[in-house]
């Protein structure tokens, strides 16, 4: 006998490590209400990586996981299976993990698939159900998404995915694609973003101290660049046109300038 749809699931993806920011999503009624809390990935790879992970897993089975591929290359350094991660905070990110946590995030599933009210079956992924760092955007081409779409049974009539920090709800070949945006690295606006689901689909932004969470990571975090990229990221100072600039060659388009990546200060180029 199948298991009864579920009245409502909170989503949170990419929350990379912000603690203030994890802690003022998870202090929202309407949060704590929600009978699951999916993490779609990126959950790790940012200043207080253990932080997060142990304030995560107090909330239980309540809370289900998936990995992403700035986990998976947190993993994989620890491992020693690469030399160097092209996120400039994942090699202090990944030596903050305990060896448990390695393995942890080392057992994660890629996707999972729920019953949600008015939603169907959601299949929740990090980037796209077949790829952990595929790019797919609000404005991806029609012949894109039947690509990544492929494989999907019939019955899987909503996908909910993160990997670019931007928020957005459309169709695609009458499938609902939700992507919740980022809790810890917002492009865009700041704020902590993520989304509700079920009857619908319900985007929202968490407001938070933006300067007092940057004072405190300085505080808290060993990161010796962690001023600027806590500045950088919190303050949402990358926009949401430079990352579609920068993402819009990854989802195989032709574009005018294939390859540019914008920079803020020395935070390196942005990238999901």
């Amino acid at each position: 006998m199948n298991a009864p749809a579920l009245r409502r699931v909170a989503v949170l993806s990419d929350i990379h490590g912000v603690l203030p920011a994890l802690e003022a999503v998870l202090a929202e009624p309407e949060l704590a209400a929600a009978e699951r809390i999916v993490l779609t990935g990126d959950v790790t790879a940012g200043p207080q990586p253990a932080e997060v992970l142990a304030l995560l897993r107090k909330q239980g089975e309540r809370v289900l996981w998936i990995s992403g591929n700035a986990d998976r290359e947190l993993v994989e350094y620890r491992r020693g299976e690469r030399t160097r991660i092209p996120d400039p905070i994942g090699p202090y990110a990944a030596d903050q993990l305990a060896d448990e946590d390695v393995e942890f995030l080392a057992s994660l599933p890629l996707t999972r698939t729920l019953a949600v009210e008015g939603l169907g079956d959601v299949l929740f992924c990090h980037a796209t159900p077949r790829d952990d760092e595929e790019v797919v955007l609000v404005d991806s081409r029609p012949d894109r998404w039947t690509e990544v779409l492929a494989d999907l049974p019939e019955s899987v009539r909503t996908v909910v995915c993160g990997h670019t920090h931007m928020p957005y709800v459309r169709l695609a070949h009458g499938r609902l694609i939700v992507n919740p945006g980022s809790v810890g690295m917002p492009y865009g606006r700041p704020g902590a973003h993520w989304c509700l689901l079920g009857p619908g689909t319900d985007l929202r932004v968490t407001p938070y101290d933006v300067p007092g969470a940057v004072a405190r990571l300085v505080t808290e975090c060993g990161y010796p660049g962690i001023a600027e990229w806590a500045d950088c990221y919190l303050g949402a100072r990358v926009t949401d046109g430079e990352a579609l600039e920068a993402f819009g060659p990854r989802d195989g388009r032709q574009v005018g300038q294939a390859g540019h990546t914008c920079q803020v200060g020395q935070t390196g180029p942005v990238r999901p």
